[in-house]
């Protein structure tokens, strides 16, 4: 999401419950935070009063992806640190939005106290988001968003903006020919912006490029098998990239069983473990992390604190941010197997002895 969509998301947000329904929806929204608070007494988490043990549903759209790991740690990790149940994690397996739609309608019908939701479709969530406000449930999205809906925040990467940073990167490597992008969700708002900024940039800056998406799929374990097929179809693509994580440690494992390691450009997104292998061995030019961890952690955080202030602690936009692994800066990825990325360790990380210099204030990325 672009600074401008964000700000687009929010305008419609406050529109929402500044204005007929939503007005309905805001009061609603106080009261529910309002009552709950009136049913508490000293004696919470830390320094916060003691409260009810809210219940918070994530709806995603593939439960059972890998990826989403670290953000289903984060998520208990919060509750935890909350004094809070674990957090609901239900939706589809498979990306089917009537199957997201029917279980956030559930939620909402269970009057569960917050949720969270992958806003993969511009259209399926809009009435239930509205619902949900309506009922005084905060809706928060994360991992994707959508515009013309009305989420109180979003919680995830900005997704056009790192394709189209990716588009950059690449067209350091090639200049002209193919490259095949593999996407698993073709339109899905969570992928689909990625792949126009991968698109966009290189039309800039290497027009020679021709991008040729593949569909991967929503089943993480037929997407190497997509990828095969596509590749051995475009022998000559001079690069294989992907917008997801199952399609980039796809990648990971169609060059190492090909043995064309050195012979082709490569590189994706997350930190899944065939992916930073991948990397660590120049398989991979580069895997782009996004946070996922924080993407889970967050907005139980967030509507916590929504809740417990009666609505006066707004969620802010929050952008899970950037970072471009390769070779160079792998070593702690694989090293450490956290929890944090997906991994098994629940130990305390070390620090380096020195931290990369950051991007410089005001930069636009």
């Amino acid at each position: 999401m672009s600074d401008g969509q964000a700000a687009t998301s929010r305008r419609t947000a406050l529109k929402f419950l500044g204005a007929g329904g939503g007005a309905v929806a805001a009061s609603a929204l106080l009261s529910a935070c309002n009552g709950a608070q009136s049913n508490t007494s000293a004696g919470g988490v830390g320094a916060f009063p003691s409260t009810p043990p809210w219940r918070f549903t994530f709806i995603n759209h593939v439960t059972t992806n890998s990826f989403f790991v670290p953000t289903k740690n984060g998520l208990a990790d919060a509750a935890k640190l909350l004094g809070l149940p674990e957090p609901q994690w239900t939706g589809s397996t498979e990306g089917n939005v009537s199957e997201m739609a029917s279980a956030m309608s559930t939620a909402i019908n269970g009057n569960v106290d917050g949720i969270a939701v992958a806003l993969t479709d511009n259209n399926a969530f809009v009435a239930p988001t509205k619902q949900a406000l309506a009922k005084g449930i905060p809706v928060i999205a994360y991992n994707a968003t959508a515009a013309g809906n009305y989420p109180l925040t979003y919680v995830g990467q900005d997704l056009y903006q790192s394709g189209f940073l990716m588009g950059q990167r690449i067209a350091r490597d090639v200049t002209s020919g193919t490259i095949l992008v593999g996407i698993s969700q073709p339109g899905g708002n969570n992928v689909q912006p990625r792949l126009d900024g991968i698109t966009d940039a290189l039309k800039q800056a290497a027009p020679s490029v021709q991008v040729l998406s593949i569909n991967t799929g929503a089943e993480q374990a037929n997407e190497l098998n997509a990828i095969t097929a596509a590749y051995d179809g475009h022998t000559d693509a001079k690069g294989v990239y992907a917008v997801d994580a199952g399609s980039t440690a796809s990648i990971a494992q169609l060059i190492k069983n090909r043995g064309i390691q050195g012979k082709i450009h490569a590189g994706g997104y997350d930190t899944l473990t065939d992916t930073l292998n991948g990397v660590q061995s120049g398989a991979l030019d580069f895997t782009i992390d996004q946070s996922a961890y924080l993407q889970g952690f967050l907005p139980v955080l967030y509507m916590y604190l929504f809740r417990l202030s009666g609505t006066l602690v707004s969620p802010p936009f929050t952008d899970t941010g950037l970072t471009f692994v390769t070779k160079e800066n792998v070593g702690p990825y694989i090293s450490a197997n956290s929890r944090f990325e997906g991994g098994p360790k629940n130990d305390l990380v070390p620090m380096p002895s020195s931290i990369p210099l950051p991007a410089a204030t005001g930069a636009t990325h």
